[in-house]
């Protein structure tokens, strides 16, 4: 009757298919995000750089003008 029980579980489990439709949905979601990721960090990053390390550059040139 174990047996019996569990095998009408693992029929429930696998006709249940409400993680099927999550699972799609990740996938679609990665599929769209994944793409966009790559090309922000290939274009956007070196813009990012030069703008922190501009800011940078600006806030030692104030700290050095106010030194003085």
């Amino acid at each position: 009757m174990v047996n019996g029980g569990l095998w009408n579980l693992l029929k429930r489990v696998h006709r249940d298919e409400r993680g099927a439709v999550s699972l799609e949905t990740i996938l679609i979601v990665g599929a769209i995000a994944i793409p966009i990721l790559i090309f922000l960090i290939r274009v956007g990053w070196p813009r990012v750089r030069a703008f922190f390390n501009q800011g940078l550059s600006d806030l030692e040139q104030g700290a050095i003008n106010a030194q003085q």
